[in-house]
């Protein structure tokens, strides 16, 4: 992480309207990404258990409401040897979905959910049932009330977003050259939430209650600059300035020995500011 940015809320002011909670009414399935894939209802799981159907599941769910190409499902299930009757194959995938989604009880058939659409397939559902398009909402929403100066409101938010997540993405799915990189990209996306709600909580004032966490997160990831950024922060604000200056010392030994990197410039700010007994916010 090369560009740390601890930041004081200013700025955009008024929140958008919240969004829709997760649905737990068992009239609807709800559908899980961010562990392992579910279609959890009624407190049981309609997933399918052949792994390239989960496979074509979780592809569609990345892309609900949006055509997926036929080509782009090949290239995720067969990426590397593709079978001469593939075409044939996905058909076969999209017949397994919609029993699938029948038995889940979302239409007679699951025509009307699943949809063939010209050269590939549209997945139709709720996007308040998919826990990604709502901790993708409630982030968005922690981030305007950050900015708006109303940081209990942004804990408050993005805690939400981040206790949809039980596990890493797609955890139980063998995922394709697609579908790894939409890993990747939740990954950062869950790293980048709880870096923003840990920084809400320090401007809200509950910085000492945040040190056990973040010597948890330095000691998972001994090279991320956010995470030693904010606990020299909540260190040197409670008083412990010694060792906020060893935990950069520690910071830049690594990054200089493994990457060859000296910390970013925010993170050098920030030891300047340690140095002097000033200001603690990154600037």
């Amino acid at each position: 992480m090369r560009d740390v940015t601890v930041i004081a809320g200013s700025g955009v002011t008024g929140l958008s309207r919240a969004p829709h909670p997760l649905s737990d009414n068992s009239a609807s399935p709800r559908f899980s990404l961010l562990g392992p894939v579910e279609v959890r209802k009624d407190d049981r799981d309609y997933a399918p258990t052949a792994p390239k159907t989960l496979q074509l599941l979780a592809l569609l769910l990345m892309r609900s409401g949006h055509l997926v190409h036929t080509d782009s499902i090949i290239h995720e299930v067969w990426s590397e040897e593709p079978p001469r009757s593939v075409r044939t194959g996905v058909q076969t995938l999209v017949y397994q979905l919609r029993r699938c989604m029948q038995d889940a009880g979302l239409g007679a058939s699951g025509r009307r959910v699943l949809a063939t659409r010209g050269p590939g397939y549209v997945l139709r559902v709720e996007p308040g049932h998919i826990d990604v398009v709502v901790f993708r909402q409630l982030v968005a929403q922690g981030q305007e009330a950050f900015h708006a100066g109303q940081y209990e409101e942004a804990a408050r938010l993005l805690r939400s977003g981040l206790d949809l997540w039980s596990d890493t993405p797609l955890a139980n799915v063998p995922c394709g050259p697609v579908l790894s990189s939409y890993v990747v990209e939740l990954q950062e996306q869950l790293r980048a939430a709880r870096f923003l709600r840990i920084q809400a909580e320090i401007e809200a004032g509950r910085a000492q209650d945040l040190i056990a966490e973040l010597r948890a997160l330095v000691s998972s990831d001994p090279l991320d600059e956010g995470s030693h950024a904010q606990l020299m922060q909540v260190l040197g604000s409670a008083g412990r300035r010694s060792e906020a200056l060893a935990l950069y010392r520690q910071l830049r030994e690594r990054l200089i020995e493994e990457l060859g990197l000296e910390p970013c410039e925010q993170v050098q700010q920030l030891h300047y500011d340690l140095l002097r007994a000033g200001g603690l916010s990154l600037r």
